[in-house]
């Protein structure tokens, strides 16, 4: 609680210096050929199919009561937020799949000797869409998992004998995670299916900062604005490895074996997590401060990776999404408690 009662008071301190007439923040994720948007009733994803259509999946936001109790505890509510945010995201990237893999389906059938070829991707489709559901959360956790764990262990194997400054270790420890991630990152986006992702990813970004801009939507204006963005998860992922180097930094947490430390790193991820959170609220309030920017700038460089230019149909799709993401919500803010209809 002792980091809890330095960061709010900032937090909140920033908040209430800041101008108050800002227009409402909202975010976002990228999914295969498409953009979903989240905002205060509904989340909205548009898909652009093959044949240039754009196809719209439309969710209300429905919270567990027990899940808005959760939210609301300092540190546990950072955890809670992206165990929920992943579960919801998988449904919306479900959708994107569905619509990739119909496409691909039809391309394979367009005639009676295909027919076995478009059963198989359909067949392909479901299996994706189950498994993707399925692995929602549990991918994101085996994930903080692996990447907590093998980095250690990697540490550990290299230079667990060569001095015992645990400060330097830990140092060492963060720099491989950056270095796996970064490889990690760098080669996936040369495939053809993730560089754009990367594309769209890039046109949420976009679309984000000319709205809070106070510009029109429209592809033109959209363009000019940067793909990189405060508010994004890249920035989470670098607060994450630099304040596990601090925890872990502390003496109460030492090691005498391999076993040990990665059992520590696997109690404290939870911790790490949280604590994440709430100092990515800090760097967020304080992102207009001229000194204080620097705060983020780690996951802007991130985000260089993680997003690519997008193309003008990119971004048409993501304006399709954001408009009606606003326009439902202004629906669903003058009848509360009516559910938006699924596309």
């Amino acid at each position: 609680m002792m980091l809890y009662a330095i960061i709010e008071p900032a937090v909140r301190k920033v908040e209430r210096a800041l101008p108050q007439n800002k227009p409402a923040l909202y975010g976002g994720q990228a999914v295969i050929e498409g953009v979903m948007f989240s905002g205060k009733h509904v989340n909205v994803t548009a898909v652009r199919r093959k044949n240039d259509e754009i196809v719209f999946y439309e969710m209300p936001k429905t919270t567990k009561p027990w899940v808005k109790a959760l939210i609301k505890i300092p540190f546990l509510r950072g955890i809670v937020g992206l165990i929920d945010s992943s579960a919801k995201g998988s449904q919306h990237l479900n959708f994107s799949i569905e619509q990739y893999a119909e496409d691909e389906a039809g391309e394979n059938g367009k005639d009676a000797a295909d027919k076995d070829k478009k059963q198989e991707g359909s067949f392909w489709s479901l299996s994706m869409i189950f498994g993707v559901a399925v692995a929602g959360v549990i991918s994101f956790v085996l994930g903080k998992l692996a990447f907590t764990v093998v980095p250690a262990a990697v540490e550990e194997l290299l230079f667990g004998k060569s001095f015992d400054n645990i400060v330097l270790h830990n140092l060492i420890e963060g720099l491989i995670k950056i270095i796996f991630l970064l490889a990690y990152l760098y080669a996936i986006s040369f495939t053809p299916l993730i560089k754009r992702l990367f594309q769209y990813h890039g046109a949420e970004h976009k679309v984000i900062s000319c709205y809070e801009a106070g510009e029109e939507l429209t592809v033109r204006n959209v363009q000019k604005y940067t793909r990189l963005h405060y508010r994004c998860g890249s920035s989470f992922i670098v607060l994450s490895v630099i304040v596990g180097v601090i925890l872990y930094s502390m003496p109460i947490f030492e090691w005498n074996s391999i076993w040990e430390r990665i059992y520590i790193r696997i109690l404290l991820l939870p911790v790490v997590l949280g604590v994440s959170y709430e100092v990515l609220r800090l760097t967020n309030a304080v992102r207009d401060i001229p000194v204080l920017r620097f705060l983020g700038y780690p996951g802007l460089w991130l985000q260089l990776l993680t997003t690519k230019e997008p193309t003008d149909d990119q971004v048409a799709v993501s304006i399709a999404s954001f408009n009606r993401m606003r326009e439902l919500d202004a629906q669903l803010s003058e009848r509360p408690g009516q559910a938006a209809v699924n596309a």
